[in-house]
């Protein structure tokens, strides 16, 4: 019952969560708190019948997810409200809730050897995000000629492409970078990729004028990473570990 409630008592805050990244890119560090807040009478209870173990599991799900996640975010591979989040869930959940549907045991996949639940979140979402890149490669298969899919295969898993005229400022950023030299404009890949602004959206009009460049640039949508956390954290809540399944039933039984 403990474990349902905390559950419950999350999932407000990962869908708002979900709602700010996907609108503003941002989610207020005020959220934080009041998740951690909201959850607190419930870890203490815990604390208080479960005793020294579980404030221990507690302290070692907190402080693997905060070095790791710490790690991540020194090298600009995570966001920080993506640690935040990790960090406050490794405090309410640092075990695999155990829930039950009518009669069946969740996750449906059993607990993971390493019983570390915010882990197997993490692992969970990066795995998810591999829905976008394939997503992406089916629209362009459909909407791009294929000589200029060609030209260009590793842009369609990270991007697609819009029509300068229709261009607009939000949370997407060029995938190339135009420069004009004496031989004419030349376009670069940017692993970061290139803001748009008003100033950009102007100057691709004007050499999309000059017939400089063509009808299309590519651009990349820069997806929030918090959607695929709340998306691990359902996953993990029903069915389990991803990687620990995986490896369990298809990498060991071929050694």
């Amino acid at each position: 019952m403990i474990d349902l409630l905390k559950v419950l008592v999350c999932l407000p805050f990962l869908v708002y969560s979900c709602y700010s990244d996907i609108k503003t890119r941002r989610v207020s560090n005020k959220v934080w708190p009041v998740m951690l807040a909201a959850a607190s009478p419930l870890i203490v209870y815990e604390m208080i019948t479960l005793g020294l173990p579980y404030i221990l599991r507690t302290l070692i799900s907190f402080v693997v997810i905060f070095i790791f996640v710490y790690i991540l975010f020194t090298i600009h591979a995570f966001g920080g409200a993506d640690a935040k989040v990790l960090m406050v869930i490794s405090i309410i959940l640092p075990l695999f809730p155990k829930l039950s549907l009518n009669s069946t045991q969740l996750p449906l996949w059993g607990v993971p050897l390493l019983d570390l639940f915010t882990f197997s979140v993490f692992g969970n979402s990066v795995l998810l995000t591999v829905i976008v890149p394939l997503g992406l490669l089916f629209y362009n298969i459909v909407t791009v000629p294929p000589k200029e899919l060609l030209k260009k295969p590793l842009y369609a898993l990270i991007g697609y492409r819009q029509k300068i005229a229709s261009l607009q400022e939000g949370h997407i950023r060029l995938i190339e970078r135009y420069e004009e030299t004496p031989d004419g404009v030349v376009s670069k890949f940017t692993r970061t990729g290139t803001s748009i602004d008003a100033d950009t959206i102007l100057k691709l009009k004007e050499l999309h004028k000059k017939g400089s460049i063509g009808d299309y640039v590519w651009i990349t949508p820069g997806l929030p990473f918090m959607i695929p956390i709340t998306a691990g954290f359902l996953v993990a809540i029903v069915f389990g570990d991803i990687i620990f399944y995986l490896s369990l039933n298809y990498l060991v039984p071929s050694i």
